[in-house]
């Protein structure tokens, strides 16, 4: 199944910010709690309110830190 490219950028921000958010929230509930019992439990359900915050996020950050990039780096 493949995804028409007009939602290439919903789709790059929905991943972009999935992966991270669940890298930050694993590592920030890990030093929190330690490997406790629950951790998994504990973790999702961090992950999945950062995710929540982080979508919509990097939908609107993301074409300002590209003219950034486009900005700061020089041409051929």
């Amino acid at each position: 199944m493949m995804i028409p490219k007009k939602y290439g950028a919903a789709l790059f921000a929905l991943l972009l910010s999935g992966l991270m958010s669940a890298l930050v929230s694993g590592i920030s509930t890990l030093r929190a709690t330690g490997m406790v019992h629950a951790f998994a439990q504990i973790w999702l359900y961090s992950w999945l309110s950062a995710w929540l915050f982080a979508f919509p996020v990097v939908l609107l950050v993301a074409p300002l830190a590209r003219r950034a990039v486009q900005a700061l780096v020089r041409g051929n």
